[in-house]
Protein backbone atom coordinates (compact mmCIF):
# COMPACT_ATOMS: atom_id res chain seq x y z
CA UNK A 1 0.00 0.00 0.00
CA UNK A 2 1.52 2.98 -1.11
CA UNK A 3 1.79 5.80 1.49
CA UNK A 4 1.53 9.45 0.48
CA UNK A 5 3.83 11.90 2.14
CA UNK A 6 2.98 15.48 2.35
CA UNK A 7 5.67 18.14 1.94
CA UNK A 8 5.19 21.83 3.12
CA UNK A 9 8.17 24.02 3.06
CA UNK A 10 8.10 26.32 6.19
CA UNK A 11 10.84 28.77 5.32
CA UNK A 12 11.04 30.59 2.05
CA UNK A 13 14.04 30.57 0.05
CA UNK A 14 16.64 33.29 0.11
CA UNK A 15 16.65 35.88 -1.90
CA UNK A 16 19.50 35.83 -4.51
CA UNK A 17 21.79 39.13 -5.51
CA UNK A 18 20.68 40.84 -9.23
CA UNK A 19 22.80 39.51 -11.77
CA UNK A 20 26.01 41.64 -12.62
CA UNK A 21 24.60 44.09 -15.53
CA UNK A 22 27.62 44.25 -18.51
CA UNK A 23 26.24 47.95 -19.03
CA UNK A 24 28.34 48.56 -16.16
CA UNK A 25 31.75 49.66 -15.28
CA UNK A 26 32.01 46.57 -12.33
CA UNK A 27 30.32 44.42 -15.27
CA UNK A 28 32.73 45.14 -18.26
CA UNK A 29 35.76 44.81 -15.70
CA UNK A 30 34.31 41.29 -15.05
CA UNK A 31 33.09 40.08 -18.36
CA UNK A 32 36.11 41.61 -19.87
CA UNK A 33 39.02 41.82 -17.94
CA UNK A 34 38.50 39.25 -15.12
CA UNK A 35 36.29 36.24 -17.22
CA UNK A 36 38.93 33.45 -16.65
CA UNK A 37 41.64 32.70 -14.99
CA UNK A 38 44.11 33.75 -18.11
CA UNK A 39 42.32 36.79 -18.97
CA UNK A 40 43.33 37.51 -14.86
CA UNK A 41 46.86 36.73 -15.44
CA UNK A 42 47.22 38.95 -18.48
CA UNK A 43 45.22 41.59 -17.16
CA UNK A 44 47.33 42.15 -14.25
CA UNK A 45 50.26 42.16 -16.27
CA UNK A 46 49.06 45.01 -18.67
CA UNK A 47 48.69 47.11 -15.74
CA UNK A 48 51.73 46.39 -14.29
CA UNK A 49 53.56 47.29 -17.69
CA UNK A 50 51.02 50.52 -17.39
CA UNK A 51 52.15 51.78 -13.87
CA UNK A 52 55.93 51.15 -15.23
CA UNK A 53 55.59 53.27 -18.28
CA UNK A 54 52.84 55.54 -18.03
CA UNK A 55 54.32 57.71 -14.66
CA UNK A 56 57.74 58.11 -16.93
CA UNK A 57 55.74 59.11 -19.87
CA UNK A 58 53.82 61.74 -18.14
CA UNK A 59 56.84 62.76 -16.52
CA UNK A 60 58.69 63.52 -19.40
CA UNK A 61 55.54 64.81 -21.41
CA UNK A 62 54.01 67.59 -18.42
CA UNK A 63 55.92 68.05 -15.64
CA UNK A 64 59.76 68.00 -16.47
CA UNK A 65 58.72 69.65 -20.07
CA UNK A 66 59.52 73.19 -20.55
CA UNK A 67 56.75 75.09 -21.63
CA UNK A 68 57.99 79.19 -21.98
CA UNK A 69 60.81 80.45 -24.01
CA UNK A 70 61.54 81.82 -27.12
CA UNK A 71 65.19 80.03 -27.72
CA UNK A 72 66.97 76.67 -27.15
CA UNK A 73 68.09 77.21 -23.82
CA UNK A 74 65.09 77.03 -22.11
CA UNK A 75 65.18 72.99 -23.39
CA UNK A 76 68.86 72.18 -23.14
CA UNK A 77 71.23 71.58 -19.83
CA UNK A 78 73.96 73.65 -18.52
CA UNK A 79 76.50 71.80 -20.26
CA UNK A 80 74.85 71.78 -23.67
CA UNK A 81 74.61 75.90 -23.02
CA UNK A 82 70.91 76.00 -21.59
CA UNK A 83 69.21 76.73 -18.19
CA UNK A 84 68.38 73.12 -17.40
CA UNK A 85 70.27 71.44 -14.69
CA UNK A 86 72.69 68.29 -15.71
CA UNK A 87 70.50 65.52 -16.38
CA UNK A 88 67.63 67.51 -17.04
CA UNK A 89 65.20 65.33 -19.79
CA UNK A 90 61.98 67.17 -20.75
CA UNK A 91 59.41 67.72 -23.85
CA UNK A 92 60.29 70.76 -25.40
CA UNK A 93 56.62 72.19 -25.88
CA UNK A 94 58.18 75.78 -26.44
CA UNK A 95 59.73 74.67 -28.94
CA UNK A 96 55.92 74.16 -30.22
CA UNK A 97 54.65 77.24 -28.94
CA UNK A 98 56.92 79.30 -30.77
CA UNK A 99 56.86 77.61 -34.06
CA UNK A 100 53.01 76.77 -33.66
CA UNK A 101 52.31 79.10 -36.90
CA UNK A 102 54.61 77.36 -39.08
CA UNK A 103 53.15 74.46 -38.07
CA UNK A 104 50.15 75.30 -39.03
CA UNK A 105 50.27 77.77 -42.34
CA UNK A 106 53.98 77.50 -43.06
CA UNK A 107 55.73 80.66 -44.28
CA UNK A 108 52.13 82.14 -45.35
CA UNK A 109 52.68 85.90 -44.74
CA UNK A 110 51.83 86.96 -41.35
CA UNK A 111 49.59 89.38 -41.54
CA UNK A 112 46.99 86.93 -44.30
CA UNK A 113 46.51 84.28 -41.99
CA UNK A 114 43.37 85.32 -41.48
CA UNK A 115 42.75 84.27 -45.19
CA UNK A 116 43.40 80.65 -44.44
CA UNK A 117 41.59 80.71 -40.61
CA UNK A 118 38.47 82.04 -42.37
CA UNK A 119 38.81 79.00 -45.34
CA UNK A 120 38.70 76.83 -42.27
CA UNK A 121 35.86 77.99 -40.49
CA UNK A 122 33.97 77.94 -43.94
CA UNK A 123 34.75 74.26 -44.52
CA UNK A 124 33.36 73.49 -41.43
CA UNK A 125 30.32 75.50 -41.34
CA UNK A 126 30.31 73.51 -44.63
CA UNK A 127 30.90 69.93 -43.65
CA UNK A 128 28.94 69.82 -40.60
CA UNK A 129 25.29 69.47 -42.38
CA UNK A 130 27.16 67.11 -44.73
CA UNK A 131 27.97 64.69 -42.03
CA UNK A 132 24.39 64.42 -39.59
CA UNK A 133 22.58 62.23 -41.43
CA UNK A 134 19.23 64.51 -40.76
CA UNK A 135 20.40 67.49 -41.61
CA UNK A 136 17.69 68.40 -44.51
CA UNK A 137 19.14 69.72 -48.36
CA UNK A 138 22.01 67.35 -48.69
CA UNK A 139 22.21 68.47 -52.40
CA UNK A 140 22.62 71.95 -51.83
CA UNK A 141 25.08 71.57 -49.25
CA UNK A 142 27.16 69.02 -51.59
CA UNK A 143 26.89 72.05 -53.93
CA UNK A 144 28.37 74.43 -51.75
CA UNK A 145 31.00 72.41 -49.91
CA UNK A 146 32.58 70.97 -53.55
CA UNK A 147 31.94 73.54 -56.05
CA UNK A 148 31.18 76.80 -54.13
CA UNK A 149 34.04 76.50 -51.34
CA UNK A 150 36.66 75.59 -53.71
CA UNK A 151 36.42 78.20 -55.86
CA UNK A 152 35.95 80.73 -52.95
CA UNK A 153 39.09 78.95 -51.43
CA UNK A 154 41.37 78.99 -54.31
CA UNK A 155 41.03 83.21 -54.08
CA UNK A 156 41.34 83.52 -50.44
CA UNK A 157 44.56 81.00 -49.90
CA UNK A 158 45.96 82.48 -53.46
CA UNK A 159 44.82 85.96 -53.94
CA UNK A 160 45.68 88.52 -56.47
CA UNK A 161 45.92 87.29 -60.11
CA UNK A 162 45.13 83.95 -58.74
CA UNK A 163 44.19 82.53 -61.98
CA UNK A 164 45.81 82.42 -65.53
CA UNK A 165 43.31 84.12 -67.79
CA UNK A 166 42.97 87.27 -65.03
CA UNK A 167 43.08 90.50 -66.99
CA UNK A 168 40.32 92.49 -65.93
CA UNK A 169 40.25 95.05 -63.19
CA UNK A 170 37.79 95.07 -60.50
CA UNK A 171 35.14 97.49 -61.43
CA UNK A 172 34.97 95.52 -64.74
CA UNK A 173 35.14 92.22 -62.61
CA UNK A 174 31.72 93.36 -60.40
CA UNK A 175 29.77 94.78 -63.92
CA UNK A 176 30.34 91.28 -65.34
CA UNK A 177 29.42 89.26 -62.75
CA UNK A 178 26.20 91.06 -62.18
CA UNK A 179 25.40 90.98 -65.77
CA UNK A 180 26.08 87.10 -65.56
CA UNK A 181 23.57 86.67 -62.44
CA UNK A 182 20.78 88.86 -64.72
CA UNK A 183 21.34 86.52 -67.31
CA UNK A 184 21.22 83.49 -65.07
CA UNK A 185 17.94 84.70 -63.73
CA UNK A 186 16.80 85.41 -67.29
CA UNK A 187 17.11 81.64 -67.80
CA UNK A 188 15.57 81.04 -64.97
CA UNK A 189 12.29 82.82 -66.16
CA UNK A 190 12.33 82.34 -69.86
CA UNK A 191 13.88 78.71 -69.28
CA UNK A 192 14.43 76.51 -73.05
CA UNK A 193 13.55 78.65 -75.48
CA UNK A 194 16.67 81.17 -74.72
CA UNK A 195 18.39 78.52 -73.32
CA UNK A 196 18.41 77.12 -76.96
CA UNK A 197 18.82 79.94 -78.81
CA UNK A 198 21.90 80.85 -76.84
CA UNK A 199 23.57 77.39 -76.74
CA UNK A 200 23.04 77.63 -81.09
CA UNK A 201 24.66 80.68 -81.07
CA UNK A 202 27.33 79.61 -79.06
CA UNK A 203 28.09 76.59 -81.27
CA UNK A 204 27.87 78.99 -84.58
CA UNK A 205 30.35 80.72 -82.76
CA UNK A 206 32.79 78.01 -83.30
CA UNK A 207 33.54 79.36 -87.73
CA UNK A 208 35.16 82.12 -86.05
CA UNK A 209 38.36 80.16 -85.42
CA UNK A 210 38.40 79.28 -88.96
CA UNK A 211 37.72 82.97 -90.65
CA UNK A 212 38.30 86.61 -89.50
CA UNK A 213 35.40 87.71 -92.29
CA UNK A 214 32.90 84.67 -90.70
CA UNK A 215 33.84 85.81 -87.40
CA UNK A 216 32.91 89.93 -88.19
CA UNK A 217 29.48 88.83 -89.73
CA UNK A 218 28.78 85.64 -87.23
CA UNK A 219 30.07 88.00 -84.13
CA UNK A 220 27.44 90.59 -85.48
CA UNK A 221 24.87 88.22 -86.51
CA UNK A 222 25.52 87.02 -82.60
CA UNK A 223 24.98 90.25 -80.67
CA UNK A 224 22.12 91.86 -82.90
CA UNK A 225 20.16 88.73 -82.84
CA UNK A 226 20.65 88.75 -78.81
CA UNK A 227 20.28 92.11 -78.07
CA UNK A 228 16.92 91.43 -80.13
CA UNK A 229 16.12 88.46 -77.94
CA UNK A 230 17.38 89.79 -74.64
CA UNK A 231 19.53 92.41 -73.59
CA UNK A 232 21.51 90.35 -70.64
CA UNK A 233 22.31 87.83 -73.42
CA UNK A 234 23.60 90.57 -75.46
CA UNK A 235 26.06 91.80 -72.62
CA UNK A 236 26.73 87.76 -72.12
CA UNK A 237 27.63 87.34 -75.68
CA UNK A 238 30.38 90.34 -75.10
CA UNK A 239 31.64 88.44 -72.21
CA UNK A 240 31.75 85.20 -74.11
CA UNK A 241 34.14 86.93 -76.79
CA UNK A 242 36.49 88.26 -73.88
CA UNK A 243 36.63 84.92 -72.88
CA UNK A 244 37.78 84.09 -76.82
CA UNK A 245 40.08 86.74 -76.61
CA UNK A 246 41.82 86.00 -73.21
CA UNK A 247 42.35 82.13 -74.12
CA UNK A 248 43.54 83.07 -77.16
CA UNK A 249 46.10 85.49 -75.87
CA UNK A 250 47.09 82.81 -72.75
CA UNK A 251 46.86 79.26 -74.45
CA UNK A 252 46.17 79.55 -78.26
CA UNK A 253 43.07 80.18 -80.18
CA UNK A 254 41.85 76.68 -80.19
CA UNK A 255 40.93 76.78 -76.41
CA UNK A 256 38.76 79.20 -77.07
CA UNK A 257 36.18 76.61 -79.06
CA UNK A 258 36.47 74.36 -76.10
CA UNK A 259 35.13 76.88 -73.70
CA UNK A 260 32.37 77.73 -75.90
CA UNK A 261 31.54 73.65 -76.16
CA UNK A 262 31.75 73.67 -72.27
CA UNK A 263 29.27 76.77 -71.95
CA UNK A 264 27.05 75.09 -75.06
CA UNK A 265 27.11 71.61 -73.14
CA UNK A 266 26.11 72.94 -69.83
CA UNK A 267 23.58 75.25 -71.03
CA UNK A 268 21.83 72.26 -72.72
CA UNK A 269 22.42 70.20 -69.51
CA UNK A 270 20.73 72.78 -67.25
CA UNK A 271 17.86 72.96 -69.75
CA UNK A 272 17.48 68.40 -69.38
CA UNK A 273 18.20 69.30 -65.54
CA UNK A 274 15.19 71.63 -65.44
CA UNK A 275 12.89 69.83 -67.42
CA UNK A 276 13.35 66.44 -64.97
CA UNK A 277 13.22 68.73 -62.02
CA UNK A 278 16.59 68.33 -60.77
CA UNK A 279 16.87 71.49 -58.88
CA UNK A 280 19.28 70.29 -56.41
CA UNK A 281 21.50 69.30 -60.21
CA UNK A 282 20.89 72.49 -61.65
CA UNK A 283 21.99 74.47 -59.33
CA UNK A 284 24.91 72.91 -58.56
CA UNK A 285 25.59 73.42 -62.31
CA UNK A 286 24.64 77.12 -62.34
CA UNK A 287 27.30 77.62 -59.41
CA UNK A 288 29.85 75.74 -61.27
CA UNK A 289 29.52 77.71 -64.23
CA UNK A 290 29.81 80.82 -62.25
CA UNK A 291 32.90 79.63 -61.00
CA UNK A 292 34.33 78.78 -64.30
CA UNK A 293 33.10 83.05 -65.71
CA UNK A 294 34.86 83.72 -62.36
CA UNK A 295 38.23 81.56 -63.64
CA UNK A 296 38.09 82.78 -67.14
CA UNK A 297 37.56 86.62 -66.35
CA UNK A 298 39.60 86.83 -63.09
CA UNK A 299 39.81 89.36 -60.00
CA UNK A 300 41.76 92.27 -59.62
CA UNK A 301 45.35 92.18 -57.87
CA UNK A 302 44.76 94.70 -55.20
CA UNK A 303 41.41 92.95 -53.62
CA UNK A 304 44.03 90.36 -52.21
CA UNK A 305 47.73 90.60 -51.36
CA UNK A 306 48.84 87.16 -53.64
CA UNK A 307 50.38 84.14 -51.66
CA UNK A 308 52.41 81.86 -54.28
CA UNK A 309 51.93 78.11 -53.09
CA UNK A 310 55.86 77.50 -52.16
CA UNK A 311 54.76 79.60 -49.09
CA UNK A 312 52.16 77.18 -47.99
CA UNK A 313 52.79 74.68 -45.65
CA UNK A 314 51.85 72.99 -41.87
CA UNK A 315 48.93 71.43 -41.79
CA UNK A 316 47.43 73.81 -43.96
CA UNK A 317 48.68 71.94 -46.80
CA UNK A 318 48.11 68.41 -45.40
CA UNK A 319 44.07 69.23 -45.35
CA UNK A 320 44.04 70.92 -49.04
CA UNK A 321 45.61 67.68 -50.46
CA UNK A 322 43.52 65.46 -48.27
CA UNK A 323 40.11 67.18 -48.83
CA UNK A 324 40.85 67.57 -52.88
CA UNK A 325 41.98 63.68 -52.62
CA UNK A 326 38.92 62.70 -50.91
CA UNK A 327 36.85 65.02 -52.67
CA UNK A 328 38.08 63.58 -56.39
CA UNK A 329 39.16 60.04 -55.51
CA UNK A 330 35.24 59.04 -54.35
CA UNK A 331 33.42 59.51 -57.40
CA UNK A 332 36.47 58.75 -59.82
CA UNK A 333 36.98 55.99 -57.87
CA UNK A 334 33.24 54.71 -58.41
CA UNK A 335 33.33 55.23 -62.21
CA UNK A 336 36.70 53.27 -62.65
CA UNK A 337 35.03 50.61 -60.40
CA UNK A 338 31.68 50.97 -62.83
CA UNK A 339 34.06 50.89 -65.91
CA UNK A 340 35.88 47.88 -64.68
CA UNK A 341 32.75 46.11 -64.02
CA UNK A 342 31.31 47.17 -67.59
CA UNK A 343 30.06 44.95 -70.39
CA UNK A 344 31.82 47.44 -72.96
CA UNK A 345 35.24 46.02 -74.54
CA UNK A 346 37.21 49.72 -74.71
CA UNK A 347 36.27 51.28 -71.17
CA UNK A 348 36.76 47.99 -69.61
CA UNK A 349 40.35 47.76 -71.04
CA UNK A 350 40.76 51.52 -70.26
CA UNK A 351 39.38 51.63 -66.58
CA UNK A 352 41.91 48.21 -65.49
CA UNK A 353 44.76 49.69 -67.58
CA UNK A 354 44.70 53.01 -65.13
CA UNK A 355 43.94 50.92 -62.16
CA UNK A 356 46.65 48.17 -62.48
CA UNK A 357 49.60 50.76 -63.55
CA UNK A 358 48.45 53.03 -60.61
CA UNK A 359 48.22 50.79 -58.50
CA UNK A 360 51.72 48.98 -59.51
CA UNK A 361 53.56 52.24 -58.45
CA UNK A 362 54.17 53.81 -55.01
CA UNK A 363 53.04 57.44 -54.73
CA UNK A 364 56.44 59.02 -54.81
CA UNK A 365 56.70 57.71 -58.00
CA UNK A 366 53.91 59.36 -59.06
CA UNK A 367 54.36 62.24 -57.16
CA UNK A 368 58.29 62.07 -58.75
CA UNK A 369 56.49 61.85 -62.54
CA UNK A 370 54.22 65.21 -61.89
CA UNK A 371 57.31 67.38 -60.42
CA UNK A 372 59.98 66.57 -62.66
CA UNK A 373 59.11 64.80 -66.00
CA UNK A 374 55.79 66.20 -66.65
CA UNK A 375 56.92 69.67 -67.09
CA UNK A 376 59.32 67.59 -70.17
CA UNK A 377 56.36 67.17 -72.17
CA UNK A 378 54.62 70.51 -71.67
CA UNK A 379 54.91 73.20 -75.27
CA UNK A 380 57.41 75.76 -74.61
CA UNK A 381 56.25 78.85 -71.98
CA UNK A 382 53.90 76.21 -70.38
CA UNK A 383 53.81 76.06 -66.62
CA UNK A 384 51.99 74.22 -64.12
CA UNK A 385 52.00 74.75 -60.55
CA UNK A 386 53.92 72.49 -58.38
CA UNK A 387 50.76 72.76 -55.85
CA UNK A 388 48.31 71.79 -58.47
CA UNK A 389 50.35 68.99 -59.94
CA UNK A 390 50.74 67.21 -56.77
CA UNK A 391 46.88 67.21 -56.33
CA UNK A 392 46.56 65.80 -59.43
CA UNK A 393 49.16 63.18 -58.79
CA UNK A 394 47.40 62.44 -55.21
CA UNK A 395 43.58 62.68 -56.50
CA UNK A 396 44.35 60.04 -59.18
CA UNK A 397 46.67 58.09 -56.80
CA UNK A 398 44.03 57.17 -54.56
CA UNK A 399 40.95 57.12 -57.23
CA UNK A 400 42.83 53.76 -58.37
CA UNK A 401 42.80 51.96 -54.57
CA UNK A 402 39.19 53.15 -54.14
CA UNK A 403 37.61 52.09 -57.42
CA UNK A 404 38.58 48.47 -56.01
CA UNK A 405 37.52 49.38 -52.51
CA UNK A 406 34.24 49.91 -54.71
CA UNK A 407 34.18 47.02 -57.11
CA UNK A 408 34.40 45.05 -53.73
CA UNK A 409 30.94 46.32 -53.08
CA UNK A 410 29.57 45.95 -56.34
CA UNK A 411 30.66 42.27 -56.51
CA UNK A 412 29.45 41.50 -53.36
CA UNK A 413 25.31 42.87 -54.70
CA UNK A 414 23.32 39.57 -54.96
CA UNK A 415 22.01 38.95 -58.83
CA UNK A 416 18.64 39.14 -57.27
CA UNK A 417 18.98 42.69 -56.58
CA UNK A 418 19.89 42.88 -60.06
CA UNK A 419 16.74 41.30 -61.11
CA UNK A 420 14.66 43.15 -59.52
CA UNK A 421 15.53 46.40 -61.17
CA UNK A 422 15.25 44.75 -64.36
CA UNK A 423 11.45 43.86 -62.96
CA UNK A 424 10.63 47.22 -62.53
CA UNK A 425 11.99 48.22 -65.79
CA UNK A 426 14.69 50.72 -64.33
CA UNK A 427 17.80 51.09 -67.02
CA UNK A 428 21.67 50.73 -66.34
CA UNK A 429 21.99 54.26 -64.45
CA UNK A 430 18.61 54.27 -62.44
CA UNK A 431 19.51 50.65 -61.14
CA UNK A 432 22.53 51.64 -60.20
CA UNK A 433 22.20 55.48 -58.66
CA UNK A 434 19.22 53.66 -56.77
CA UNK A 435 19.79 49.98 -56.06
CA UNK A 436 22.87 49.29 -56.18
CA UNK A 437 25.63 51.95 -55.54
CA UNK A 438 23.93 52.98 -51.94
CA UNK A 439 23.87 48.98 -51.00
CA UNK A 440 27.41 48.70 -52.39
CA UNK A 441 29.14 51.68 -50.59
CA UNK A 442 27.15 50.69 -47.33
CA UNK A 443 29.43 47.66 -47.30
CA UNK A 444 32.52 49.36 -47.88
CA UNK A 445 32.18 52.02 -45.51
CA UNK A 446 35.33 50.43 -43.50
CA UNK A 447 37.14 50.09 -46.50
CA UNK A 448 36.51 54.00 -48.00
CA UNK A 449 37.39 55.11 -44.85
CA UNK A 450 40.48 53.32 -44.07
CA UNK A 451 41.44 54.84 -47.89
CA UNK A 452 40.82 58.52 -46.86
CA UNK A 453 43.15 57.58 -43.50
CA UNK A 454 45.76 56.22 -45.84
CA UNK A 455 45.64 58.78 -48.38
CA UNK A 456 45.46 61.59 -45.50
CA UNK A 457 48.80 60.04 -44.16
CA UNK A 458 50.46 59.54 -47.03
CA UNK A 459 50.63 63.29 -47.62
CA UNK A 460 53.51 63.53 -45.85
CA UNK A 461 55.21 62.27 -48.85
CA UNK A 462 54.87 65.39 -50.72
CA UNK A 463 58.37 66.21 -48.84
CA UNK A 464 59.78 64.64 -51.68
CA UNK A 465 59.35 67.12 -54.45
CA UNK A 466 59.85 70.28 -52.03
CA UNK A 467 56.86 70.72 -50.36
CA UNK A 468 56.55 71.06 -46.37
CA UNK A 469 53.12 69.55 -45.13
CA UNK A 470 52.59 69.17 -41.43
CA UNK A 471 55.33 66.78 -40.78
CA UNK A 472 57.82 68.07 -43.59
CA UNK A 473 57.28 71.51 -42.00
CA UNK A 474 58.21 70.15 -38.61
CA UNK A 475 61.41 68.19 -39.62
CA UNK A 476 62.82 71.81 -41.23
CA UNK A 477 62.44 73.81 -37.92
CA UNK A 478 64.87 70.89 -36.45
CA UNK A 479 67.61 72.23 -38.14
CA UNK A 480 66.99 76.08 -36.45
CA UNK A 481 69.77 76.44 -35.01
CA UNK A 482 67.64 78.84 -32.12
CA UNK A 483 66.12 75.20 -31.25
CA UNK A 484 68.48 72.12 -31.86
CA UNK A 485 68.69 70.15 -28.48
CA UNK A 486 68.26 66.76 -28.19
CA UNK A 487 64.48 66.73 -27.29
CA UNK A 488 63.62 68.90 -29.52
CA UNK A 489 63.25 66.58 -32.46
CA UNK A 490 61.02 64.06 -29.95
CA UNK A 491 59.06 66.69 -29.11
CA UNK A 492 58.07 68.04 -32.73
CA UNK A 493 57.30 64.31 -34.02
CA UNK A 494 54.96 63.59 -30.58
CA UNK A 495 53.05 66.85 -31.54
CA UNK A 496 52.94 66.12 -35.73
CA UNK A 497 51.83 62.82 -34.98
CA UNK A 498 49.13 64.12 -32.11
CA UNK A 499 47.31 66.08 -34.83
CA UNK A 500 47.93 62.78 -37.61
CA UNK A 501 46.26 60.56 -35.02
CA UNK A 502 43.43 63.40 -34.17
CA UNK A 503 42.49 63.87 -38.02
CA UNK A 504 42.44 59.77 -38.10
CA UNK A 505 40.64 58.86 -35.16
CA UNK A 506 38.04 61.16 -35.57
CA UNK A 507 37.15 59.73 -39.23
CA UNK A 508 37.52 55.88 -37.78
CA UNK A 509 34.63 57.01 -35.42
CA UNK A 510 32.89 58.73 -37.83
CA UNK A 511 33.10 55.60 -39.62
CA UNK A 512 31.84 53.39 -36.94
CA UNK A 513 28.85 55.90 -36.34
CA UNK A 514 27.59 55.52 -39.98
CA UNK A 515 28.00 52.01 -39.83
CA UNK A 516 25.45 51.76 -37.32
CA UNK A 517 23.56 54.18 -38.39
CA UNK A 518 22.79 52.46 -42.16
CA UNK A 519 22.76 48.72 -40.13
CA UNK A 520 19.53 48.19 -41.05
CA UNK A 521 19.95 44.36 -42.19
CA UNK A 522 18.25 43.32 -38.84
CA UNK A 523 15.51 46.56 -38.18
CA UNK A 524 12.10 45.40 -38.15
Amino acid sequence: MARDITYVRQDMLAPKPAPVSQGTVTGWIRSNLLATPKDVVLTFIAVALLLWTVPGILNWLFIQASWVGSDRSVCATIPQGGIQPEGWSGACWAFVEERFGQFIFGRYPLEERWRPMLVGIMFIALLMPMLIPKVPNKGLSAGLLFVAFPILSVFLLMGGMALPFAAIGFAAWVINLAVWLLAVLVYYIAAAPLGLVNSALWLLSFFTQIDQTGWQLTQGMLEGFAALVSHPLYFLSSSIESVRELTEQGIGSRASFWVDYALTGSVILLIGLRAAGRLSLQTILVVLLFGLFVFFTGIDTDLLTKVETPLWGGLMVTLVLSFVGIAVSLPLGILLALGRRSNLPVIKMLCVTFIEVVRGVPLITVLFMANVMLPLFLPTGWTIDNFLRALVGVALFASAYMAEVIRGGLQAIPKGQYEGADSLGLGYWQTTRLIILPQAIKLVIPGIVNTFIGLFKDTSLVSIIGMFDLLGIVQLNFRDANWITPVTPITGLIFAGFLFWLFCFGMSRYSAFMERHLDTGHKR
